[in-house]
C-alpha cells in the first residue's frame, strides 16, 4: 500500500487491507464489527479519501519520491523492531503466551452482537459518542469550507 507511487492505487490497497481486517473480526466472532468495518471504512471513508486525492489533483509523483529514501529507512527500522517485539511475545515462556492470546472469552459471541454494542455505546459511552459526533460535524464543516475556498 505505501510502496505504490499512485495514491489511487494506495487507496485501493488500503480497501483490501480493511477487508482483511474485517475477516479477522469474523474469526473473533465479532460479526457486527466486521460488517461495520467494511461499510464504514472500506466504503464511506475510502470514498472520502479518493475524493480528497482527486481534489488535490496530484500531477506528478516526483516530489513524493524525493522524500521516500529517509522514510523507507525509518519504515524498515520500525518494521524490524515490531517484528522483533512480536517474536518476543510469541516465543515468551515456550509459547504459552500464544495459547493465552488465542483463548477466547466465553462471552465472545455475545460481545460482538449488535444488541450488546448498542447497549454499551448508548449507556456507558454515551458522552464519548456525543463528543465524537460533534468532532465529526466540525470536520465535515471544515471540509466544506476548504472545498469552497477559491484558489488563485
Amino acid at each position: 500500500m505505501i510502496t505504490r507511487a499512485n495514491p489511487v492505487n494506495s487507496a485501493l490497497f488500503l480497501i483490501l487491507n480493511f477487508i482483511a481486517l474485517a475477516g479477522m473480526y469474523l474469526t473473533l466472532h465479532a460479526q457486527f464489527v466486521a460488517v461495520i468495518q467494511i461499510l464504514v471504512y472500506a466504503g464511506a471513508i475510502m470514498v472520502l479519501v479518493l475524493f480528497v486525492i482527486m481534489l488535490l489533483n496530484l500531477q506528478s509523483d516526483a516530489p513524493l519520491r524525493e522524500h521516500l529514501k529517509a522514510s523507507q529507512f525509518i519504515g524498515v527500522a520500525l518494521a524490524s523492531v515490531t517484528l522483533l517485539l512480536i517474536l518476543q511475545v510469541l516465543l515468551w515462556k515456550g509459547g504459552s503466551t500464544l495459547d493465552a492470546m488465542t483463548a477466547q472469552s466465553p462471552q465472545a459471541s455475545v460481545i460482538g452482537t449488535v444488541e450488546h454494542i448498542g447497549g454499551v455505546l448508548f449507556t456507558e459511552y454515551v458522552f464519548v459518542v456525543e463528543i465524537t459526533s460533534v468532532l465529526l460535524l466540525a470536520a465535515m464543516i471544515g471540509a466544506v469550507v476548504l472545498a469552497k475556498k477559491q484558489f488563485p
